[in-house]
């Protein structure tokens, strides 16, 4: 068994933990925060609640694809909802990739599961993230190189590290000192009101990462809680994703992750041992990364646009005989109102059951529409094969896939 040393770091090391109120900046974060919880509130209402499912569906995988991306692990957006399909490739290089997809987008669910968590940062939280996230891995993503003498270690879900870690210039603190470090978040982190929580959600990214809990996967942990705690704050679950504006920007990721790291730099850079100002352009950038997916997805959401290219589509599809007559009139009530049921089907199609019941079926073997049941109501849905189609630009496809960090 490893015993883990432990050089008794105080934890003022990784101070300030938050903006303080005093700092020069802080009106600028409460305004981009406040902004972030409006434009999200807005694109929340004007999506009628079906479509806001479907597309949260479709967001799940981009979400995970951009942090694939960010570990520079790029696995193909189609490969992702086979896998969620239970369609295994038989190339063990893409099924491992596979693997990793889906379990990132299990820890993804099982955390908007989690209602009384959703803000959480306790030592308890995160480790269950990881133990979520590792445990779904193929065994070859578990070991971990550790750049001493080319050694590996086998990588355990949940685990404290019981090794010293340098990530860059950065080195982290002793294996044994992460326990209290971590507890010292739990208890900062529990701020009152929705900005100072949005605040503390987006320094929390980056003080998870300075204190690297874990051997290895804590950027995916990192990303997982703080993204999550925002959409929270702002009420739109998963309309839009961090990940994908973090991949975009992926330069300035890594910048400012780094620049967080640095210490203070004179009497008024905060009162702590690491820069404040460094940490408060890292929230900075946050809260701007996220108005801009905000901003991204409710201009590609926009109703007229969206009908035209799905109109586009279907026009397509029934010229080439891939689609029955009338499929356009049903998916154009489908964007107005988000389901159907088949009585509804049956009234815009004029035709009897047999027929709007083969029209459903053919819309649903599309993948553009989707039904529980036989008999429940139709849906309109945004199959990952449509991407370009329907939401394009929503997968950041000509990324390099760069690894940002090594974390």
């Amino acid at each position: 068994m490893v015993v883990a040393d432990d050089d008794g770091e105080s934890i003022g090391l990784f101070e300030p933990l938050l903006v303080s109120e005093g700092a020069k900046s802080r009106s600028k974060l409460n305004e981009l925060a406040i902004s972030l919880v409006e434009k999200s509130s807005a694109l929340a209402a004007s999506l009628p609640t079906p479509i806001a499912a479907s597309l949260s569906d479709l967001v799940e995988v981009v979400d995970c694809y951009h942090s694939n991306l960010i570990e520079g692990h790029k696995t193909d957006p189609l490969d992702i909802d086979r896998v969620m399909r239970g369609d295994y490739s038989d190339d063990v290089e893409t099924r491992d990739l596979q693997l990793e997809a889906r379990a990132h987008i299990e820890v993804q669910q099982w955390i908007s599961r989690q209602k009384n968590e959703a803000t959480s940062f306790s030592f308890e939280f995160v480790r269950e993230i990881h133990r979520r996230f590792c445990g779904g891995l193929p065994p070859s993503f578990l070991l971990v190189g550790t750049g001493e003498h080319d050694r590996t270690r086998v990588l355990e879900p949940g685990a404290i590290r019981t090794y010293r870690v340098q990530v860059g210039r950065h080195v982290a603190i002793s294996p044994a000192a992460v326990p209290r470090f971590l507890a010292r978040m739990e208890q900062a982190y529990k701020p009152q009101g929705r900005t100072e929580r949005i605040l503390a959600a987006s320094c929390c990214h980056h003080r998870l990462l300075w204190v690297h809990p874990f051997l290895d996967g804590n950027g995916r942990v990192a990303r997982l809680l703080a993204s999550n705690a925002i959409r929270s704050e702002t009420s739109t679950n998963l309309l839009w994703s961090l990940s994908r504006g973090l991949a975009r920007r992926g330069k300035e990721y890594k910048a400012h992750l780094q620049s967080c790291d640095e210490p203070r730099r004179g009497s008024l850079d905060g009162r702590g041992t690491l820069s404040e100002g460094a940490l408060a352009a890292f929230v900075e950038y946050v809260l701007e990364t996220c108005l801009e997916e905000v901003t991204f997805m409710s201009d590609l959401m926009r109703p007229q646009e969206l009908r035209d290219r799905l109109m586009k589509w279907a026009l397509d599809e029934i010229r080439s005989g891939s689609l029955p007559p009338q499929a356009d009139v049903v998916l154009g009530a489908l964007i107005t109102c988000g389901e159907l049921d088949q009585a509804e089907v049956d009234a815009l199609t004029d035709t009897r059951n047999g027929p709007a019941k083969q029209l459903s079926t053919a819309l649903i073997e599309s993948g553009v529409a989707q039904a529980k049941t036989l008999h429940s109501g139709l849906r309109l849905s945004f199959p990952v094969r449509l991407k370009d189609q329907l939401l394009p630009g929503i997968f950041l496809m000509d990324q390099a896939g760069q690894t940002i960090r090594e974390i």
